[in-house]
């Protein structure tokens, strides 16, 4: 039997900041809106945990961010999958052997909508060895790249979080980590790159995979079950043993339009991050998350958008260099 525990923030309005079933203890979440960083629900947020296949998502920030860095088309740099690829195991759905070659966009496509590990990891070679090179420096490219990983989460302030590979699989022996809360910052950043939203936004995407017999084609699938339902954009299905079944979700809104005191109209975007880790209902989960949210959020602006104690109620993500 499920109970349900409200908690309540008084301050000059109020605000609601859990709620959730008492059977769940071990789920972790985080609910915020994204543009204003206002933190509408949590429950054990900062606890540290493996988050499977959300590190995907910072995989494809960091590939979109040295592609805008760099100047380069994703849709027209082509890249080797390396013989690593034989190592890693999941999902491999263009059956991606070592040797093939396909574009970046595909491979992110591949790895972002369909989870799949060997696609992450031909990225991560990929632009690490570029990475490398134009460093001018030597060494293993996909150790390079997750070091890139780790610099972002540094700068958007995810201090509980390291990556040790591009794709979250867990491997014996080494460590790697995040919280709901430095999840929910690093999908609000990712969401803010027009080419990780449309990528993530996908029901489907067709991909093309060029191999030792010639053109492959193939139709890989989001593992998002909620893609499709009004307002949702993404981002990213994750689980694995250790982590249990994880999602981190964005949904829109119409921007709200409000006339001011000077009779000018002043217009307010409004988005909402879900995360949850270790929750075994992850997608109804995420559905009862957002009414909620959306309820939470609407009363506060309702209530003048109050804010009493800044670090506790916000959650600020800055754009790297800023």
């Amino acid at each position: 039997m499920h109970r349900i525990l409200i908690i309540f923030f008084v301050f000059p309005a109020w605000l609601v900041v859990g709620l959730m079933h008492a059977a769940a203890q071990d789920e972790s979440l985080m609910v915020v809106e994204a543009h204003s960083g206002r933190i509408l629900i949590a429950s054990n947020a900062a606890e540290k945990r493996p988050v499977a296949s959300l590190a995907k998502i910072a995989t494809g920030a960091v590939a979109v961010d040295w592609a805008l860095a760099s100047g380069t088309d994703l849709g027209k740099v082509s890249l080797v999958a390396p013989q690593t690829i034989a190592m890693v195991g999941g999902p491999n759905p263009m059956n991606l052997q070592p040797g093939d070659r396909l574009t970046l966009r595909d491979a992110l496509y591949s790895a972002l909508l369909g989870s799949d590990n060997l696609a992450a990891l031909s990225v991560a070679d990929h632009i690490g060895r570029e990475m490398l090179q134009r460093r001018g420096k030597s060494g293993d490219p996909v150790a390079e790249f997750v070091a890139e990983m780790n610099r972002l989460a540094k700068t958007l302030g995810m201090t509980r979080t390291r990556f040790a590979n591009p794709h979250g699989l867990d491997r014996k022996g080494v460590r790697h980590y995040s919280t709901a809360a430095d999840m929910a910052r690093l999908s609000i950043y990712a969401m803010r790159r027009n080419a990780f939203n449309f990528i993530v936004r996908q029901p489907d995407r067709q991909v093309m995979v060029t191999g030792l017999s010639g053109l492959r084609s193939y139709r890989v699938r989001n593992t998002n079950e909620l893609i499709g339902r009004e307002g949702i954009l993404g981002v990213k299905t994750g689980t694995t043993q250790a982590a249990g079944p994880c999602l981190a979700t964005c949904m829109d809104r119409e921007p709200l339009v409000r006339e001011k005191p000077d009779g000018t109209k002043g217009v307010t975007p409004r988005r909402l991050i879900v995360v949850v880790l270790n929750s075994p209902d992850r997608f109804n989960r995420t559905l009862g998350l957002l009414s909620q949210g959306w309820a939470v959020y609407d009363a506060w602006l309702a209530a003048g958008a109050p804010i009493d104690k800044r670090s506790r109620e916000l959650l600020s993500v800055p754009e790297p260099g800023s």
